[in-house]
Formats: structure tokens, C-alpha cells, sequence
């Protein structure tokens, strides 16, 4: 038995100016996953049955299996021929593979099956429970002993049960069993009973129950056992499922009335922490989850109501592990209705204050990050349905057995493992995405990744292709909750342009891929509008300036809520409905996008966002509700557009409360519009455009958990609903805010998104080369890096760039020179590299030391220090030299006076970001 342990906070954040390398180990071996949880999530090799495993026990480093079958086999893709099995198998724990020991459940009419299995205290003795009459020959009644040492059944143990038996517990005296039984040894035995552990005699113990008998379990102090099942009484006492008897006597101690009639128990097991019950039930109202409760009263301390039958609870160090087909955890606050997750994990107890109650329960430990998955497999496509933890050489293993035939997508049927070592699976790629606002700030922003054992990860920001780490981020996430993690990068400068790529680390040092390059140019001033929606208090922003799938940014200060696009709305459509930002497309069929964390919210709101649209089958602009990508059964505090083209804003707090905009008021003109919709003390209000087009009386809502959902969600029973869910059309800048906007907020955001902003051209070279003096006569115009040395042998590079005139009204606001060392050892200078104007004229092809054309004598920019590395470097250039040569083709060299040569890549590489190129950005006047 073990103490509980605590669990880790939920979101930890740590910035380093400097950081590790990629790939480098973070925690030794012994800390590979993340505490409390004990064992990895990746699958170890291990034999298989061609059936259903119902039951395990272990002792010794032996894991003993039970359950349908008739014979097992090598794991996937492994050498050795099948083995016959008759409804039994015993396996080393560390390797998986069958031992010596066999063992054949058989009977004479009908098919065997073992359904329980218990290990003495002190581990000789197995016992064997289920249907069947004989083992290996020797007549038994649904209930056996085996020897361990000599893997033979004991002849003189041999009660008999007349029915199956499904459960038993055992003490060093006295082998508890539940069933399907009326009689034991012909005397009265309503589906539980107990022997003596040695003779198999029947014991006094009477708790006669009028349903089957599914668990039983005796508590850590030997005084008293429990009971599960499908009964309602127990000694004529009114308990339905679950209920606590004395061990000695089987008299009654405690009765529970308060699981559903249409659920019961399947497992119960316990430790010093309390004891958990397992439930699985059918039609309305229905509890399939888990209940923790207290030993020193048995009273309840918890309830898990996710939906998805519970077969099996092991509690171990704290964390119980439960085996079920869980697929809508939302009263826990977690995953919505959807796919079926198999394997949980959760703490026994909670850490500070519990949850408060929630329909009169409190509610449960939230899930912690192990996470294998299963599928529903054979029989009756449950998955899972058996657990156990044994340890051979210092390596715990936890066994899983049940009826599916997929492990983590691959091949395994009825039998698997994990290891409490040996975590060899990475975490997934990081999402990256940034932005900038103002300057001398950018926000680098991504969605944390998923790792099945590891819920707290590192994640590890590269800036401008250096190989050393601008940042060092840890975030905690699970498989349906991702939220995002952020870091600002506050040592930018303005009208340069940076480079970004995340990687995420899990415990035992695994590393992801290095997420896709993410790039932002740093405003030369503060972007009115963005900046605007950010300081108003916006915890949720999506300006759709994401280029790729699934992953929609969060621009808001907190910068966690970020979004999920579903079935590929149309990407980066311009122009968006602010200047400098681009929209998102929507096909007003499938497509929308949802928040990637459950929240609450309050009753009092702001919901923002820009439309375009021609549609005239209306849709939903922005909502809340409680599921994801299926419908949501709760729904409301949503913008909707009618057939018509008329907009509608609405909560429900007992029936539909609504604003809409006039009869005659349409926005389906294919022209942006601006719609915001508040809730507060003063009740809703909708503003289109700026206008207050109406305000309600209703100041409440109704109080669930849910996600923001923007381009589709149910609208069923609301007013002049539309003919589609799903709007046809390109959605901007949405924003939530928790507090409600007053109309000059809502006008000022409408009026900011005509200001003018500064717009950014990044224009490549279209030719380069260089010169050496120790090569006089060669031509290096298609090499692939260029260089750079004042002395030695001279090195000059010469960059084209053909220059874009001024947009209308607006004049270069600054001008940088981007460039990337190569990855040669000693690519940087510790000397200073000017940038020249080249007045004389030269081709890549034709330009020689021989050849060479002049170079200006007045710097436009200089850079010094280059560190070695592969990286870029940004080199601030002279605005008015450049303003007077826009429009045209410009050249460019780079010189030194020193040494120490620097290497950069040429417009002929192929590395990425490799390229020189020019940024220039331009703003009013």
C-alpha cells in the first residue's frame, strides 16, 4: 500500500536568456515522466491471446492472465510459433513472454472462462475463479487454487459454486467471492460468499444480495468488505450497487442510495488512501464513472461522472489508474462527448481545496497525462477491462488486459504493458505563430504539444536560426487540452525583421522536430487598432493571420486561448478587414474554428468580430457551447446572421433573450462590418458598425462549460433561425473580452480600423557574388555563400535588389539588411562589416577581383560582432540614402578592413531564411 503523492502545478513558466542545446537531456532516466504518474505510455513487446482477458494477478515478477481464449502468440512482427492456451497464461513481467507455468480451465458442456484471479498474502497461491470444471483434469467448481511453486491445482481445495463467479478478494485466512451463485457447498450464498483460504470450507460469512455480485474487496484493516454489483438489497437492507459488510459476519455496516438504479459496480479496489469504485450503467441519467471514498467512515470524498462504462480502478502511489471507453468527461470540465479514450489516470485524492460540488457531489481529481490509447476491439467492445502492477528487477510494469486489438494504432490483442522506465516516445511538434504590435515587442506564441506520458513540457524558442536558445518555457498540457504557451521577445527593435522555431522536451529528454519557421517584422510604431483590442482586456484575440492548419493564434496579452480550425477554412484571405492583417475563409458547410480549452463564463461579456459575406442562408458569426466539433447541446451568448442578411445577438437564461438588428438593416452586401455583442449589469446590447442597434433587459445566463466557437455551431430553437448553422464568408479580428464594452470602446475599435498602418516589403536579392583577391580572375556569381575580409586576401560581396516605390501616402519608415552566417566553422567576424552603395556596374556572372566595381565611400549601416553559427543577423540601414533610390535597381556591397572573414549564404543556397534580402517598411507620412 502507498501514500499518495503530490501533484505537480498545472502551469509552470521559467524564461533563460540562454538555454541548452537542442536534443539535450533535461532529467535523469529515473524522472522520465511526469510525477505522479509512474509508468510511460509506450507500449513494451508482449504475447498476446486470440480472445478476452477478463482477470490478472501477479506475484514474484509473474503476471498471470485470465480470460477466453485458446491460445496466445509472439507480439507483431516477432519471431516464435503460437502456443495453446486454454483460457490462461502466465508471462514474465519483464519480457512478456509465457513462462513455464500452463494451466487449462476447461468444461464439459459449453465454453470455460476465467473471470477473477487473487494471489495470497503471501504469494503461493493463486486463486482461480470464473466459469469452468476442471483444471488441467482436476474437477473444481468455478473456483480453484493453484500452487505457484509447482503451477499445479490443489486437489483438496475444491468448494463448489453452481454458477459463475466474477470477483474475489482474499486475506491470509479467507477467500472472498462474488457471483452469479445462490448456493455454495449446498447451503444459501446470494451471490457472495467466502471460504477458508487453505481448506476452501465454507465460512459463516453471510451478505446475501438479490442482483449478481460484480467486486469485492476487503478493507486494508481486514475489518470489513465491499461489495459491488447489480444488487439493489443486502440482507433485505435497501442498497443499490455498492455496500460495506462486515468481514467477519457479512452484517450489514453501510448502504448507499445514491448511484443511479440503471448503473452498477464493476470494480472496486483499494489502498490506504481510500477505496474507488468503478461503474458501468445504460440509458438516461446513467454513471459510468468512478467514486472515491473514504475508509475511516466509507463515506464519499469524490465523484468522477465522465461517461464511458468504468471496467476496472487501480490505485498505486497515489494516482488511480482505471481502465473504460471514457468519451465525455464535460461535468469534469474536460474532454467533450467524442473519442473514446481508454486508459485515464488521475490523483486518489485532491491537492488543496476541492472542487466545489456539483449537483450535490463534489467533484473529481482532474486527469492526469498518461494517456495510451486502445480501441474497442473483440466480445463486447469495451477495450480495456483488467489492470495490474507487478515488479521484476527494479522495473515496475503495469499489465493491461481486455478485449481490444489496437495499442497506441498498433497491432496487440488482449494483453499489453508499460514500463515505469524507458520513455522513448517524443512529444509532438509545436505549432508556432508571431506577432508584433508595437515596438520593442514581439509575441512568440505556440500551441503546446501532447506527449502521452509527460503532461509538463519545455519548450525551447530559437531565434533567427541560432542554434542556442533565446528562451526556455515549461507548460503543462493534455491530449484534449492544449492551451496556448507564449513568450515575449522584448530585445527586438523596430522595422527589423526575426525568425522563430520552438521545440518541446519532455522529462526524459526527448525532443520534438523543430516547429516550421514563424517570421514577424517589428512596427516602426504602435499598430492602433491590435493594440487598441489588447489594452481594452481582451482574453481571446484571433486576427487569422495563421498560415498553417490547425492551429489558430491568440493575440491577447494572456495569450492561452488559442484556436482550432475545423475541416481547413480557406487561409490568409485579403485583404482582411484591418490593414496590415489578413481574414479567415469559411465554406458555411463544415468549416469553423473552436477555442482549444473549456472554460466558464460569467455574465458579463464582450463578443467582437469582423464579417464579409454575400451569403443568404445566414449563420452563425461567433458562439459559445458545449462541445467542439459536434453540435453543442448547450449553446448560446452568440452573433448570428438571419437568410436575410439581418444580424441577431442572444443569451439564454431560461428561454432565447435576443437583439436584432432592423427589418430592413442587412449586412450581406460583400462589404466588412464590424458586429459587437455585450452582456452586464444593464443587460445585452448589439453594436453593428459602431451603431448601438438595440439593447434587452436581461442580465443572466445560463452557467455551463464550454468553448468559443467562431463560423458554426447549433442554433436549433432560436428566432428567425437560418437555414444553416454554418456562415458562408470571411470572419476577422474576433475577440472575447470578460467585461462588457461601453459603446465609446465599441466606436473607437470601429474607428481605429481605418487608421492607416505601416505596411512591410521584404524584397530578395536578385543577384549577388563576391570577389577574392587570392583568386583574381575567378567568378563566383553561382556560389552559394558569399564573404566578406578586409585584409588577407580581400573578400567584397555585391547584392542587387530591385526596390519598390513608396505606397501612396506613405514614406520609408526604416530599412534593414537581413542576412544568414552559414553553418561553416568560423562563419562570424569579431570585426565590423559596413554596407556600401556600389557605384559601378557588375554582373554575377562577369565580376572578378580583376573586375570589380567601386564602392561607396559613406556606410548606409554596419554590423559587428557576428557570432559563429548559422543564424540571421539584421543590419539597420540609412533611410534617406534609401528613400532616394526607391523604384529602382540598387546595389549593395559588403566590406571590412579586418581579418576575420564572415560567411554568408548566397541567393543561390537552399537554407531556409537564407537569402539576403532587404525590409523595408513604409508608413504615413
Amino acid at each position: 500500500m502507498r501514500r499518495s503523492r503530490g501533484l505537480t502545478a498545472a502551469l509552470v513558466l521559467s524564461l533563460a536568456g540562454a538555454g541548452t542545446g537542442i536534443g539535450l537531456v533535461l532529467m535523469p532516466q529515473a524522472s522520465a515522466i511526469t510525477p505522479p504518474v509512474a509508468f510511460t505510455a509506450d507500449e513494451l513487446p508482449t504475447w498476446q491471446p486470440n480472445g478476452i482477458v477478463w482477470a490478472m494477478a501477479q506475484a514474484n515478477g509473474t503476471v498471470f492472465a485470465g480470460g477466453t481464449f485458446s491460445a496466445v502468440r509472439p507480439p507483431e512482427g516477432a519471431a516464435g510459433a503460437e502456443q495453446d492456451a486454454v483460457n490462461f497464461v502466465a508471462l514474465d513481467a519483464a519480457t512478456g513472454n509465457p513462462t513455464s507455468c500452463k494451466l487449462a480451465f476447461t468444461i464439459g458442456d459449453g465454453s470455460a472462462t476465467v473471470r477473477a484471479l487473487v494471489v495470497s498474502k503471501d504469494k503461493k497461491t493463486l486463486y482461480a475463479a470464473g466459469s469452468f470444471g476442471a483444471v488441467n483434469g482436476t474437477p473444481v467448481s468455478s473456483l480453484a487454487a493453484i500452487d505457484i511453486a509447482s503451477c499445479t491445482p490443489k486437489a483438496s481445495f475444491h468448494p463448489s459454486f453452481p454458477a459463475t463467479v466474477r470477483a474475489l478478494a482474499v486475506t491470509d485466512d479467507t477467500l472472498y467471492a462474488g457471483g452469479d451463485f445462490n448456493t455454495v457447498d449446498g447451503q444459501t450464498r446470494e451471490r457472495f460468499a467466502a471460504v477458508d483460504a487453505s481448506t476452501g470450507a465454507l465460512k459463516p460469512f453471510v451478505a446475501n444480495v438479490d442482483e449478481p455480485g460484480r467486486a469485492v474487496e476487503v478493507t486494508p484493516d481486514g475489518k470489513n468488505v465491499l461489495l459491488g454489483g447489480d444488487f439493489f438489497t443486502v440482507n433485505n437492507s435497501n442498497s443499490h450497487a455498492l455496500a460495506v459488510v462486515n468481514a467477519t459476519t457479512g452484517a450489514v455496516t453501510k448502504t448507499y442510495s445514491n448511484i443511479p438504479s440503471n448503473s452498477v459496480v464493476k470494480d472496486i479496489s483499494t489502498d490506504d488512501t481510500g477505496f474507488y469504485t468503478g461503474h458501468e450503467g445504460s440509458g438516461g441519467g446513467v454513471f459510468d464513472g468512478r467514486i472515491g471514498l473514504r475508509l475511516s467512515d466509507f463515506t464519499e470524498k469524490w465523484r468522477d461522472r465522465c461517461l464511458g462504462a468504468t471496467q476496472y480502478v487501480l490505485p498505486y502511489e497515489g494516482v488511480l489508474y482505471s481502465s473504460s471507453h471514457g468519451h465525455d468527461c464535460s461535468t469534469e470540465l474536460e474532454f467533450p462527448d467524442g473519442k473514446r479514450n481508454f486508459l485515464l489516470a488521475q490523483p486518489t485524492n485532491h491537492e488543496g481545496a476541492a472542487p466545489a460540488p456539483v449537483d450535490g457531489f463534489v467533484r473529481g481529481p482532474g486527469k492526469l497525462g498518461w494517456h495510451p490509447t486502445a480501441n474497442d476491439g473483440i466480445g463486447e467492445g469495451i477495450g480495456p477491462r483488467v489492470m495490474s502492477v507487478a515488479e521484476k528487477n527494479d522495473v515496475k510494469y503495469m499489465w493491461v488486459g481486455g478485449e481490444f486489438t489496437l495499442i497506441n494504432g498498433k497491432a496487440q490483442q488482449g494483453l499489453t504493458r508499460f514500463a515505469s522506465t524507458g520513455d522513448v516516445g517524443a512529444p509532438t511538434t509545436p505549432v508556432a505563430s508571431a506577432s508584433s504590435v508595437k515596438p520593442g515587442e514581439a509575441q512568440v506564441r505556440w500551441r503546446t504539444s501532447y506527449d502521452a506520458d509527460d503532461s509538463k513540457l519545455t519548450y525551447r524558442i530559437y531565434r533567427n536560426g541560432s542554434a542556442t536558445p533565446a528562451a526556455t518555457v515549461t507548460a503543462s498540457s493534455l491530449e484534449w487540452e492544449r492551451p496556448q504557451a507564449s513568450w515575449n521577445d522584448t530585445t527586438v527593435k523596430a522595422g527589423q525583421s526575426y525568425t522563430y522555431r520552438v521545440t518541446a522536451t519532455d522529462a526524459a529528454g526527448n525532443t520534438s522536430a523543430l516547429s516550421a519557421t514563424t517570421s514577424v517584422t517589428v512596427p516602426t510604431s504602435v499598430q492602433s487598432y491590435p493594440n487598441q483590442v489588447r489594452t481594452d482586456g481582451a482574453d481571446l484575440y484571433w486576427r487569422y493571420d495563421d498560415a498553417v492548419s490547425p492551429y489558430v493564434a491568440d493575440s491577447s496579452v494572456s495569450g492561452n486561448r488559442s484556436g482550432i480550425q475545423v475541416n481547413a477554412p480557406a487561409l490568409k484571405q485579403s485583404p482582411g478587414a484591418v490593414s496590415g492583417s489578413t481574414a479567415m475563409g469559411f465554406n458555411g458547410t463544415s468549416q469553423q474554428v473552436h477555442s482549444d480549452r473549456r472554460q466558464s463564463v460569467g455574465n458579463t461579456f464582450t463578443i467582437e468580430t469582423w464579417f464579409k459575406t454575400n451569403t443568404t442562408r445566414g449563420g452563425k458569426l461567433v458562439g459559445f457551447g458545449n462541445n467542439t466539433t459536434r453540435n453543442s447541446g448547450s449553446f448560446d451568448r452568440h452573433i448570428y446572421m438571419t437568410n436575410t442578411g439581418r444580424l441577431v445577438f442572444g443569451v439564454y437564461n431560461g428561454s432565447a433573450r435576443t437583439v436584432s438588428t432592423g427589418l430592413f438593416e442587412t449586412y450581406n452586401d460583400n462589404k466588412w462590418h464590424h458586429v459587437v455583442g455585450t452582456q452586464g449589469p444593464g443587460g445585452i446590447t448589439l453594436y453593428v458598425d459602431g451603431q448601438n442597434k438595440g439593447t434587452l433587459n436581461a442580465t443572466s445566463n445560463t452557467t455551463y462549460a464550454g468553448y468559443w466557437h467562431v463560423g458554426g455551431d447549433n442554433l436549433s430553437g432560436w428566432p428567425t433561425r437560418p437555414t444553416s448553422n454554418f456562415f458562408a464568408g470571411q470572419i476577422d479580428e474576433t475577440a472575447v473580452y470578460p467585461s462588457a464594452l461601453t459603446q465609446a470602446q465599441v466606436k473607437n475599435h470601429f474607428d481605429l480600423a481605418k487608421a492607416p498602418t505601416d505596411t512591410v516589403s521584404a524584397v530578395k536579392t536578385t543577384e549577388d557574388t563576391y570577389i577574392n583577391q587570392g583568386a583574381p580572375s575567378t567568378a563566383y556569381g553561382t556560389s552559394t555563400s558569399l564573404a566578406v575580409r578586409g585584409s588577407g586576401s580581400l573578400y567584397e560581396s555585391y547584392l542587387r535588389f530591385n526596390l519598390p516605390a513608396a505606397p501612396a501616402g506613405q514614406v520609408l519608415k526604416s530599412a534593414s539588411l537581413q542576412i544568414k552566417t552559414t553553418t561553416q566553422t568560423g562563419a562570424g567576424t569579431a570585426d565590423t562589416v559596413k554596407v556600401v552603395p556600389v557605384s559601378g556596374t557588375w554582373t554575377g556572372a562577369g565580376t572578378t577581383f580583376n573586375t570589380k566595381p567601386t564602392l561607396g565611400t559613406t556606410p548606409l549601416g554596419s554590423i559587428t560582432g557576428v557570432p559563429d553559427g548559422s543564424a540571421v543577423h539584421n543590419v539597420e540601414l540609412d533611410t534617406t540614402a534609401l528613400s532616394a533610390v526607391l523604384g529602382s535597381s540598387y546595389s549593395l556591397g559588403l566590406t571590412s578592413t579586418g581579418t576575420d572573414p564572415l560567411w554568408i549564404w548566397s541567393a543561390e543556397a537552399t537554407a531556409a531564411e537564407g537569402t539576403p534580402q532587404l525590409v523595408l517598411t513604409f508608413g504615413a507620412k
